[in-house]
């Protein structure tokens, strides 16, 4: 995956309208209003950002990992990747990268697959299953309408035998991974605190977020 063309952006930072340092093993959320663009930082490398999209509108749409898979005939998420709702509409498009490439298949850690990959003793560590559920109950939503995410900055090579290998990230710190939102979407984060695998180098640490006004 490290072959994946990196496509910086031209947006300074200081130009943002928002920027918020999401903490390590925490969720966030916020509405993109359409046109604004989002960029979500690896500030120390190797940290997977599990990540879903919700109409702002009508939280019964939401992204499908299924349909964009499909549309884009591609394993990975990348840059021109066009981010497909439930209803087969555009969410957001990725614009710019420079993480390599993102996963949308391998899902979000829970306590329940925690106990089943690692064992018993790991059943009460926190997961992005749990903050995900935390995070959409404030807008009146339950663990029903968490579905399959996108795991940015995580490598997951399909193996020989098509199954999915989670391995040490390629992402360095400062890489991030830009995108425009083509509807008002309601962006549900979770930072993940897995520390079982070395989706995050065994050592979460924060993410950063910012959003650019929509380009007039």
């Amino acid at each position: 995956m490290s072959r994946i063309a990196c496509i910086p952006s031209p947006r300074d930072p200081a130009d943002a309208t928002y920027d918020f340092e999401i903490p390590s093993r925490k969720p966030w959320s916020r509405v993109v209003k359409k046109g604004e663009t989002l960029r979500i930082v690896d500030s120390h490398g190797q940290q997977a950002v599990d990540t879903l999209l919700y109409n702002a509108a009508d939280f019964a749409e939401r992204y499908s990992a299924q349909d964009t898979l499909r549309e884009q005939g591609s394993a990975y998420v990348v840059a021109g990747t066009a981010l497909i709702s439930s209803e087969g509409r555009v969410m957001a498009r990725i614009v710019a990268n420079t993480g390599g490439a993102h996963d949308t298949s391998a899902g979000a850690c829970s306590c329940e697959s925690n106990t089943v990959r690692f064992g018993h003793h790991v059943k009460y560590q926190h997961a992005c299953r749990e903050n995900f559920v935390l995070e959409v109950s404030k807008y009146g939503m339950t663990k029903r309408d968490v579905v399959p995410n996108i795991n940015f900055f995580m490598n997951v090579p399909v193996e020989p035998d098509g199954k999915l290998a989670i391995v040490d990230g390629e992402s360095k710190p400062g890489d991030y991974v830009e995108l425009v939102a083509e509807m008002d979407v309601l962006v549900v984060v979770s930072n993940c605190p897995q520390i079982n695998n070395p989706c995050n180098g065994f050592f979460p640490t924060p993410v950063r977020a910012l959003v650019w006004a929509a380009e007039a």
